[in-house]
């Protein structure tokens, strides 16, 4: 093995292995669990979007106003839809509180930051 400490030129199995580590380092934030989180909240919400006529939804639901109503509205459509909808239903609104989890831990410190 060669020293290259004095030499500009390294050898071809330095090059190739900085050039793994360089790209692990690259792809390293594209797998944390927030990407992960917002990749399957992304994917699920597509998903429904294909199972489902949302804008039809929207249309059928109730105005806010009524509380009961909505809320009986809403839970009756969960309940009569496809497996695979409440599934996928479940899958994005866990990816969404891990979202808002991650995102409240990594907003906290600058905010605890900012009062002192």
């Amino acid at each position: 093995m060669t020293n290259n400490i004095m030499n500009d030129n390294p050898s071809p199995l330095e090059s190739a292995v900085m050039r793994r580590v360089y790209a692990a380092h690259a792809v390293r934030p594209l797998l944390s669990g927030a990407m992960l989180a917002l990749a399957l909240a992304s994917l699920s919400l597509w998903g429904i979007g294909r199972e489902v006529w949302v804008a039809q939804v929207f249309s059928n639901a109730p105005s806010f106003a009524d509380f009961s109503a909505t809320a009986h509205f809403w839970l009756a459509a969960v309940a009569n839809t496809r497996l695979i909808v409440q599934t996928l239903l479940a899958l994005a609104l866990a990816a969404t509180v891990y979202l808002a989890r991650e995102s409240a831990r990594l907003i906290a410190p600058a905010l605890a930051g900012a009062r002192a």
